[in-house]
Parts: C-alpha cells; sequence; structure tokens
C-alpha cells in the first residue's frame, strides 16, 4: 500500500501513482523517503566547437609599369685647333705649288643605349595563423533546489564544497 493509500485507500487520489512516487497535475515530481532523500541539480553547459570558414583570398600578380629615366653619360668628340704663328724668314728649296692638303680624321663618342634584365627583388607568400579571443554568448539553465517548508519542520542548510 502507498503512502496516500494509508489515509485514504484510494490511490487515484491527485494523479497517476508508482511506488514510492506520486505524480502531481501541475508536472512536478514528489518523491516519499523514509530517511534520507536527495535531488539530482542539473545544469547546461556551452559545447564550443571551432570549424575553419574560407573568408576571402589573396592573389599575388605583376604587372608592368613604365619609368622613364634620364642619365648624364660624357661623352668625348675631337677639336681641331687651328694655331697660326709667325717664322723668321727662313730660305726654302720647295718652290711654291698650287694646292697642298692635310687631312685629320676628328671623331666623337656616341652613346647606344640598350637593354638588359635583371632581378632586383623577390616576393614570397605565406600563411600563419593568429590567435585571438572570441567572446560568444548564449543563455544556460540550471536547476537549483527549492526548499519549501510547512508547519514547523526545522531546516539546516549545509553547503560541501
Amino acid at each position: 500500500m502507498s503512502f496516500f493509500g494509508m489515509f485514504n485507500g484510494n490511490e487515484e487520489r491527485s494523479g497517476k501513482r508508482e511506488e514510492g512516487r506520486e505524480v502531481r497535475r501541475e508536472g512536478r515530481d514528489t518523491e516519499f523517503a523514509k530517511d534520507d532523500a536527495h535531488i539530482d541539480l542539473r545544469q547546461e553547459e556551452l559545447d564550443i566547437h571551432k570549424h575553419r570558414d574560407e573568408t576571402g583570398d589573396v592573389e599575388i600578380h605583376k604587372e608592368i609599369v613604365e619609368e622613364e629615366q634620364t642619365v648624364n653619360v660624357p661623352v668625348s668628340h675631337d677639336q681641331v685647333v687651328i694655331e697660326t704663328k709667325s717664322v723668321d724668314h727662313k730660305p726654302t728649296d720647295d718652290p711654291i705649288s698650287e694646292e697642298e692638303t692635310v687631312h685629320i680624321p676628328v671623331t666623337a663618342e656616341e652613346v647606344d643605349v640598350d637593354k638588359h634584365t635583371v632581378v632586383t627583388g623577390e616576393v614570397n607568400a605565406h600563411k600563419r595563423s593568429v590567435e585571438e579571443n572570441r567572446q560568444v554568448h548564449d543563455v544556460l539553465h540550471k536547476e537549483v533546489a527549492d526548499v519549501e517548508t510547512h508547519g514547523t519542520a526545522d531546516v539546516v542548510n549545509e553547503k560541501e564544497k
């Protein structure tokens, strides 16, 4: 016979009855124990999982830009200097001729410009992982004990650490 059955003989008093347990209509379970009783208190905890999403990409390419460059190059050229000087009137056996010509070649440096390609640098790219902290927020639920006393019940609340 159940606890309430002792008082009124009716096992269907306030809902479905199990041995040592009464289910109230408001949805609470009430457990009747002889000397000791316990209720398991539960709470939610966050389960944190991470996954990797593609957030963008980086492309590296080369482009050709033009840069005009002016360079001063020293160049030389020949210059013919004509000097006339008077001499003492020395006698000579050479007759006066119609023509006498002296040929002097004159040169100058010209600048020739060619181009060649050289490596001036290189670009390396690699990825590295950077750690940062990000806060996540959620509402967690937990069960707490609610002790109700009726009449002159004496309750001592001792917390274990």
